[in-house]
Parts: structure tokens; sequence; C-alpha cells
């Protein structure tokens, strides 16, 4: 017993100080020994350190009656890769206010339903007067939100194969719909955008209208996979403007589709496939106009987490000048 003394020497009282060195709670201390970081406080690493009994060494204890060291658990690993995501919107450096609302919502769990992952992701960017647009796009995200949930999510979660469950991308355009009406009624002066996601499974349901934009982004490079509804992107498809004449044209801010704006709406509606290891990226454009899809790319792909992507675009184009909500 005096060599087991030896090695775990040190009191209870002064493991607590050093929160960083509790390892799996399952471990046996014999694990822990074996285990720990290296790069623990110096009297931890001591004993880290400190020679493993020889076999003689421990036969003879056992000889005298001393408790045979149990082998080492063997741990498996397993994997459960979910969808994560980071969500990140600024004032921007000239506005006064931010029209711009986002709305991030993700479940996931594990049973014998089995259940897939669902994630709905929406990003509105309100035009209007001084509060028209901020509560035009507050609208647009909570009524496609609640209309989703309601329709789509629930009935999924509950096994309601009733009537009252609907196909994806029927609620999605639904609900967008919804929402214009909404608008229309409540903010007659106020308009918005609207491009949302709903990610089931490795599937992504999309409904766009405006001059949002959704990327998809891999491995291989940046896609957009939205179309502006703007004057500008119209002309660019008649051949009568470049992209580059673009970027500089006076009314390269007027849309010919938003929320708001009519009493019917079309509803530009897709489904993609997620490869693995894919990015979605959803932005307004006061995003997309300061940083090139290049620079989107590579900050994206360069970041793991995806709440740093996020906060490091915003940041990256408030350098730019920062002349819209973001």
């Amino acid at each position: 017993m005096d060599l087991f003394r030896r090695l775990f020497s040190q009191s209870g009282s002064e493991q607590d100080d050093h929160p960083s060195e509790v390892v799996n709670s399952r471990a046996s201390e014999d694990e822990k020994i074996q285990t720990a970081p290296a790069n623990l406080p110096g009297h931890v690493s001591e004993i880290i350190t400190q020679e493993i009994p020889s076999q003689e060494t421990i036969e003879t204890a056992v000889a005298d009656g001393a408790t045979r060291p149990l082998p080492l658990e063997t741990v498996i690993s397993t994997k459960n890769e979910h969808l994560i995501f980071g969500q990140s919107t600024d004032i921007g450096m000239v506005r006064n206010n931010n029209q711009d609302s986002v709305f991030s919502f993700f479940s996931t769990s594990r049973s014998v339903e089995e259940r897939p992952d669902f994630g709905l992701f929406i990003v509105a960017d309100g035009m209007g007067g001084h509060h028209d647009g901020e509560k035009a796009s507050a609208i647009a995200a909570k009524t496609v939100a609640a209309y989703v949930t309601h329709k789509f999510y629930l009935p999924m979660i509950t096994g309601d194969d009733s009537n009252s469950a609907q196909p994806i991308i029927e609620t999605l355009i639904n609900a967008v719909q919804k929402a214009n009406h909404e608008i229309i009624n409540q903010i007659p002066e106020g308009g918005t955008t609207l491009s949302a996601a709903a990610v089931v499974g490795d599937l992504a349901y999309v409904v766009h209208v405006g001059d949002s934009r959704i990327y998809l982004i891999t491995k291989d490079g940046c896609e957009q996979i939205t179309r502006d509804h703007s004057l500008v992107q119209r002309l660019i498809e008649l051949d009568q403007l470049t992209k580059e004449e673009a970027k500089d044209h006076p009314q390269t801010n007027v849309l010919y589709r938003a929320l708001g704006q009519s009493e019917s709406v079309e509803v530009d509606a897709m489904t993609r496939r997620l490869p693995p290891n894919s990015r979605l990226l959803i932005c307004s454009d006061g995003l997309w106009n300061l940083v090139s899809e290049k620079e989107i790319t590579e900050i994206v792909m360069s970041h793991n987490d995806p709440q740093e992507a996020c906060d490091k675009l915003v940041a990256f184009a408030n350098t730019r000048g920062g002349k819209d909500n973001i």
C-alpha cells in the first residue's frame, strides 16, 4: 500500500484547485496518471512522469495482499455529427438603426423513432421609413418561423401523419405568402426581403424573395443558389449591364420583388442536397456588397466554428465601410 500512497499522495483539496486536471470521471486512477495532458501544472506533471511500477513490484505487492490493478479499460469513441451554426448581425458603420432580422432554430434527437435533424434559418432585410423596415423584417421572420413550426416541425416530431402535416417546400412557400399579407396589413409603408433555408437531414429546402442571398460553400468553391430580384440583376440577365457596371449602378438597391409590396408575391423555391462538410451562408446585401465571393469563401472555410466565421464576416464588412446593416 505504501507504493500506491506515494503515487496518489495529493490531497483532495489540492486537486479541486485545478479543474483542468479532471479526466473522464469513468476512468480509473491508473488511467488518470497515464492519460492526463503533459502540460498540466508542475506538481501534477511530476505525478504523471513518476516511474510506473514494474511487473515484479506489482507481483510482490499482490503477494503481500494488495489488490491486483485492473487492466486499462478500452474506450470506444462514437461519432455523432450534427449541423452547427452561427448567427451575427450588426448595424454597420453608417445607419442609425438595424432593419435586418435573423432567426435560427435547430433541433436534434436520438431515439427508436429516428427523427431527422431539423433546422430553420431566416434572414430578412427591411425596407421603408425609419421604423417600418425593421418592423417588416421582424414580422416576416417571426411569421415564417411560427408557420413552419406549426405546420411542419410539430407534426414531424409528434409523428402526426394527418392532413395537417404539409410537405416542407409547400409549407415554406405558404409561410412566406402569409408573411407578405401580415406586412401589408400591419406595416403598409414597409417591405422586406426574405431568404430562408429549412434543413432536414442533409437536404436544404430554400425559399427566397428579394436580394438577400444564400451561398452554398464547399471545398470546391462558392455558389450563389438564390437569384437577386433586383433591377441591376435583371439588366445583367438581359445583357444590358455587366457585373462590374452593376456594382456602381445608381439603382443597385432597387428591387422588383419583395414582401409587403403587392397582395401576391412569387416565391423562388428549390431543394439542394448538402455535401459533407459544406456550409450554407445566408446574408443581406450589407455583406455581399462589400465582401467578394472569394473572400467569403476563404473566411468561411478557414473557420471550423461557424460563429467565428459569422463574426469575422461582419467585422470585415465594417472595415470596408459598413454602409448598410450586415
